[in-house]
């Protein structure tokens, strides 16, 4: 049976065809009667144990492997040279190893390209092989099969079972290797040349596997169960969160404002485990563990109403702070993602100048006048306070040196302590005379920050003058 995939009638043939998994015992009747039907005839590569079906008269296009300097020219020029075949005899025959639809990247590409038309002739591919080697049916077990080449990338997410193609030489083995971070516990399976005479099968200790096993062209694992990654559990709890959104009549009640009191609480029980967490010894990581899994239910439940509003969903959330962090850290990324530089903003040297740039990039972002802007007004006029400081030193702006602590007082901030007991006599010597030590302390803020805003636009109109 072949499949027409393309049906542009003047433009030139090519008939792909898999040689199966092994010998020529397992290559189909369709792609032995496709070759005989074809004069000219290209294979991807000599190395596979079925090549004889083509015949003496058979061009073999290993020499990409060996002048290409990467994969992608190797298949890009095995494409091309099909294409051309094509083209000067009308139709040609492509066989490749295995299935054509099976980790088989030139055939990709060939389906893609509009100089020629292209049809398929199915074939078996190692996978079948393999599921009875494994003894496992891979629907009802939910195994995935992953290229070698793309592990790190393919397998982020994925706790298992797993089908590994394409471990084709020792250095591929070893990247695979080196990108679990956590080794499974139980051993994997190596499954070599299935179908051959040389078959080999074995069970193999994963930090094991390079001094153990020579990788060749027909080698590829199969690993049971690798460590409950982020994104999979992550994935469970949004489901979980959706499931009861739907089923449970006080999740389904529930809206934004109505969880306002519940946010609020989980945030001060966070707060409450942190100051029982010890940094040095880590008791009390349990409770911090268990008050951050609460905080992020809120988080995940704000986002399931929000798109079941059709608003947005948890994957947006996810985006929107991926691409603000890497935007507000250009001594980290030195591009943003659209590719647009930040602004320059001086040399990173500390913390102090990290948090500078943070507002700077900030206020360029939210197209605010001042840096001042976006300070909730509803914050206590401490933490105001505090957050007013920290952006005016950014552009190097400090109250007046006059308006500092009188002499002798800055020695007794020796450590928390001694400060809170300062700032505990001030508030209470406020009270004593009759005054409100919040409504001061705003007050004194509103102020500085008028002083601030005013050095911003002479700074403004200054550059405007000499520009």
């Amino acid at each position: 049976m072949i499949i027409d995939v393309s049906s542009a009638a003047d433009r030139p043939r090519v008939t792909v065809v898999g040689l199966g998994p092994a010998g020529p015992d397992l290559c189909t009747v369709a792609t032995l009667e496709a070759i005989a039907d074809h004069r000219h005839r290209l294979v991807r590569t000599i190395r596979h144990p079925a090549v004889t079906v083509l015949g003496d008269h058979v061009l073999a296009l290993d020499h990409h492997y060996e002048s290409a300097d990467s994969f992608a020219e190797v298949y890009a020029g095995v494409v091309d040279e099909v294409v051309m075949a094509a083209e000067a005899h009308a139709r040609v025959l492509y066989a490749v190893p295995g299935s054509p639809m099976v980790a088989e990247r030139t055939v990709e590409l060939l389906l893609a390209d509009d100089r020629v038309e292209v049809s398929l002739v199915p074939a078996l591919s190692f996978v079948d092989l393999a599921w009875v080697r494994l003894g496992l049916d891979p629907l009802v077990d939910g195994v995935r099969i992953v290229d070698a080449y793309r592990f790190s990338v393919e397998a982020s997410g994925e706790r298992g079972p797993l089908l590994v193609a394409q471990v084709d030489t020792p250095a591929v083995l070893s990247d695979v290797v080196a990108s679990v971070k956590d080794p499974p516990g139980e051993p994997v399976t190596v499954l070599q040349r299935l179908g051959t005479n040389d078959e080999r099968i074995m069970s193999v200790a994963w930090d094991d596997l390079p001094a153990v096993i020579d990788p060749d062209h027909l080698t590829s694992l199969f690993v049971p169960q690798l460590v409950a990654p982020i994104a999979i559990e992550m994935q469970r709890f949004v489901e979980l969160v959706g499931k009861l959104r739907y089923e449970c009549p006080w999740d389904a009640e529930q809206t934004h404002t109505t969880l306002r009191p519940h946010l609020l609480e989980e945030a001060h029980e966070l707060l409450e485990a942190l100051d029982g967490y010890d940094e040095a010894t880590g008791e009390g990581s349990k409770a911090l563990e268990e008050e951050l899994g609460d905080l992020l239910f809120q988080v995940v439940f704000h986002a399931r109403i929000a798109a079941d509003d059709g608003r947005f969903d948890l994957a947006d959330v996810a985006r929107g702070i991926h691409d603000k962090l890497r935007h507000r850290h250009p001594h980290v990324f030195p591009r943003v993602p659209d590719g647009d530089r930040v602004p320059d903003l001086g040399q990173v040297d500390g913390s102090d100048d990290v948090l500078a740039n943070w507002d700077r990039i900030k206020q360029i972002e939210k197209g605010r006048e001042s840096v001042l802007d976006g300070i909730p007004p509803t914050l206590p006029a401490l933490a105001a306070a505090q957050k007013v400081l920290r952006r005016a030193a950014g552009i190097q702006v400090e109250p007046d040196p006059a308006m500092g602590p009188p002499t002798g007082l800055v020695e007794l901030m020796v450590d928390d302590q001694g400060l809170g007991d300062l700032l505990l006599a001030v508030v209470g010597a406020a009270r004593g005379v009759g005054l409100d030590a919040e409504e001061a302390l705003r007050d004194a803020v509103s102020r500085f920050s008028t002083t601030v805003r005013a050095v911003e636009q002479n700074r403004l109109f200054g550059e405007g003058a000499h520009s």
